[in-house]
């Protein structure tokens, strides 16, 4: 089976992976680091590109969101095989959606801390998977995020 990752950008990053690997050793399973790129930033390296002109294919963006993962592995190697997988779209969905297209034992996630009032106006990624997704959900502690 997998254990899912699921990582952004943050410092968060390497306490998610560390986590992952922890129970990927415990169960024999692989781990699948996936980072969902948002549509926002997707268009946004769109008109960043060298030739506003070309447009940048959904592979290419997926390329860039799994070299995203890829890093965060890099950075902090497991002991545990471990893939980088990217997508595009509203990251809890993309995260619930992968999870139950593979044989996924935990996802593992970390939330940022926010207000009431910023979970109320911008919702948790990390909440919604915690309600949706159809396996276990393993939720690290809420730390401060620089975003």
């Amino acid at each position: 089976m997998v254990i899912v990752a699921a990582v952004d950008e943050s410092d968060r990053a390497a306490s998610i992976l560390e986590e992952a690997d922890n129970l990927a050793e415990k169960f024999g399973d692989t781990i699948d680091v996936l980072h969902v790129m948002k549509r926002s930033e997707a268009i946004q390296l769109e008109e960043d590109s060298a030739n506003p002109d070309e447009v940048v294919s959904i592979d290419e963006l997926r390329n860039r969101a799994s070299r995203t993962a890829a890093e965060v592995i890099e950075s902090h190697p497991t002991n545990a095989s471990s893939e980088s997988v990217g997508r595009i779209g509203d990251p809890a969905t993309e995260i619930v959606d992968y999870a139950e297209d593979h044989e996924v034992r935990y996802i593992v996630v970390s939330p940022k801390k926010q207000s009431a009032t910023g979970k109320m106006l911008f919702g948790s990624v990390a909440q919604s998977i915690l309600l949706n997704a159809s396996c276990p959900v393993v939720s690290l502690v809420a730390q401060n995020s620089e975003a």
